[in-house]
């Protein structure tokens, strides 16, 4: 069955980017901004990212961002896209995620990764030893996590308070198919990061549903795809405004971060033929143009992929005309 925008879920993915020439707090007072902007244009879930030691990700205490953006908003739903779990012990996480369901209620989204977020330098300051061996019991935490949250969990010598028998839904994140048959074992939601890993992309979601089994949480697959997408009232505008984006992923690429630069003229000025090659291959989900231009583009990858839901994510210098990327988005959704 064909999948039509106006009746596809979309949501934010803010990866609280620090620009060039601001600080953090700069990034956390226009996060909320995005984020109240968000909740008005329709946007279902706004999620923030656990990144460490990178200079222009201003999320590394997650659970303290989404406590700041839940509490400056109503409605929408705000979560973790994701928790890298590995990165903190389950009963942690479950009284984090507790307190926050418990001042938000029936708004807060856990979604969880195995991956540390960071260098393995940076890892090792934050875990230690216990680093590897906590990727590699990736599952078994994700289900130590899962009990502590469940209310048969209050008879047990170590429980979760705030946190335990509260509905907080837990969604695996993924960029690969390792994630794909976890979330498909355990019946829960699958987010995927095909904006920044597309290469297994396509397979992982169809190893996901093609394994899916019921639970308790979920009856049937549930897919998010997480893409790039600048917007602007014209074409020209908005291929200008996304050399910010090629800027910085040449920085991932070399090695040499920095903070979130403004447009150049164009992507000539960025990168080499080289960088350019690499880079697409990492930003093959990105979509570029103004409000015709990405219905038809958007319309094309739904068709393609079958979603359930689309996150966006929008690394644009310029806060208003951020702001104006996601209005455009919304009014692709809604089908003005």
């Amino acid at each position: 069955m064909k999948k039509l925008l106006n009746s596809t879920t979309y949501s934010v993915l803010d990866l609280a980017t620090v620009i060039e020439g601001k600080t953090p707090a700069y990034t956390f007072k226009t996060s909320l901004d995005l984020a109240q902007h968000a909740e008005k244009w329709g946007f279902t879930r706004y999620w923030l990212a656990e990144h460490h030691n990178m200079p222009s990700v201003a999320s590394s205490a997650t659970a303290v961002v989404i406590g700041h953006i839940a509490g400056g908003t109503e409605t929408i739903r705000v979560g973790s896209g994701g928790i890298m779990l590995p990165n903190h012990s389950p009963l942690i996480i479950a009284e984090q995620f507790g307190t926050l369901a418990s001042l938000y209620p029936d708004r807060i989204d856990l979604g969880l990764g195995r991956a540390p977020g960071t260098d393995q330098l940076t890892a090792m300051a934050i875990r230690g030893e216990q680093r590897m061996i906590a990727a590699q019991n990736f599952p078994q935490d994700v289900l130590k996590l899962q009990a502590y949250l469940s209310a048969d969990n209050s008879r047990s010598s170590v429980r979760a308070i705030p946190g335990e028998g509260l509905d907080i839904p837990i969604w695996i994140l993924g960029s690969s198919t390792d994630s794909a048959r976890l979330a498909a074992a355990l019946g829960l939601p699958y987010a995927f990061a095909s904006h920044f890993a597309p290469a297994q992309f396509l397979t992982a979601i169809n190893l996901y549903r093609e394994n899916f089994k019921p639970s308790e949480f979920l009856d049937k697959p549930y897919v998010i795809s997480c893409i790039n997408v600048v917007a602007a009232d014209t074409d020209a505008e908005a291929q200008k405004l996304v050399t910010s984006l090629y800027r910085m992923f040449k920085g991932v690429i070399s090695g040499k971060r920095e903070l979130l630069q403004p447009p150049a003229a164009s992507l000539e000025d960025v990168l080499n033929d080289y960088e350019e090659e690499q880079v697409n291959q990492m930003l093959a989900c990105t979509f570029v143009g103004s409000k015709e231009t990405l219905k038809s583009e958007l319309q094309d990858f739904l068709d393609q992929t079958q979603v359930d839901e689309i996150m966006v994510t929008a690394h644009i210098y310029d806060h208003p005309a951020k702001l104006r990327s996601y209005e455009i988005v919304a009014e692709v959704f809604k089908g003005i």
